[in-house]
């Protein structure tokens, strides 16, 4: 595909004769594949029951129980971003320091979880969390036992309060992996500051809290956004590992529903889609902020 660009104007792309080829070709892959879904497979498609069982309310009147698990997956992805955002940034710094008291555990810490597949430290941190870490925090009697119901931004935020040690456990667990990788994108995005920049911040007799603040922080914040959004996305995505220990999001509710009604490949194909609108979403709004960021940069 060629670009045709003209003074003061946009660029405007022309398709080639290879690019017609590539979509022809995909159109009739994705036709062969339905055919032989549809005949081959012998499957029998009810299209009219998926959307049926999707936007169904409950029979308590609440939101359908796949659009509760949509709510329950953004949930999951803010609380768990901005948890591996603080943890992140402060074992980025740590492990860019070079004191080894601080530089010894972050690193341990990223190595361990970078090198432990993310099923096993599910598993393992879910059963700690629930049976040691609650209970030796106080936490057992709010969560479990808190009976009072939330309504309008409180139960947005926080869902119904029967399910709060499976949010707080959920959360964790992707919110302390994904700290990890964040961890190795501050330290890369920290390294990447020229040595001038420090020398100059350490000259004008700043604090090690002003330099960062006013002369480091804007730098690396402008050189990591793109895989900081690239992690975000993960995230989203990631947080069907949840489902694994019984965490009522998306993916979780999506195999209740295949399984309860046998419509597996419609309701499995509308979880697809879900995710790929969320994700896509995110991605759209990172480009617009970037953009935006650059703007200001050059202004």
């Amino acid at each position: 595909m060629s670009v045709i660009q003209t003074k003061n104007r946009k660029p405007r792309y022309s398709f080639n004769l290879l690019d017609y080829i590539l979509i022809v070709v995909s159109v009739l892959a994705v036709g062969w594949i339905y055919y032989r879904s549809a005949i081959g497979v012998n499957y029998h498609w009810n299209w009219a029951g998926a959307v049926d069982l999707i936007f169904t309310p409950r029979a308590d009147g609440s939101l359908p129980y796949f659009f509760q698990g949509i709510i329950s997956t953004l949930r999951l992805s803010v609380w768990g971003m901005a948890f591996a955002l603080i943890l992140g940034t402060l074992l980025g710094v740590a492990r860019h320091a070079k004191i080894a008291l601080f530089k010894i555990p972050a690193t341990a810490y990223i190595q361990l979880v970078r090198n432990i597949p993310p099923l096993v430290f599910i598993f393992i941190f879910y059963f700690f969390i629930s049976n040691q870490l609650i209970p030796l925090l106080g936490l057992d009697h709010l969560l479990r036992n808190y009976s009072d119901e939330l309504s309008g931004l409180p139960y947005v935020l926080f869902g119904r309060p029967n399910l709060w040690e499976n949010l707080l456990s959920g959360v964790l667990c992707v919110a302390l992996l994904s700290a990890a990788y964040i961890a190795e994108v501050v330290r890369s995005g920290l390294e990447g500051i020229e040595k001038g920049q420090w020398e100059a911040a350490h000259a004008l007799g700043l604090s090690p809290w002003s330099k960062y603040r006013y002369v480091i922080a804007p730098q690396v914040l402008s050189n990591i956004a793109p895989p900081l959004a690239g992690q975000a996305i993960s995230l989203v995505k990631d947080s069907s590992i949840v489902s694994l220990i019984s965490i009522q999001e998306l993916t979780f509710v999506g195999t209740e529903i295949a399984n309860s009604s046998g419509l597996i490949f419609e309701i499995w194909l509308f979880v697809g889609l879900a995710y790929l609108i969320l994700c896509l979403g995110l991605s759209l709004l990172f480009s617009v902020i970037e953009k935006r960021n650059r703007k200001h940069l050059i202004k």
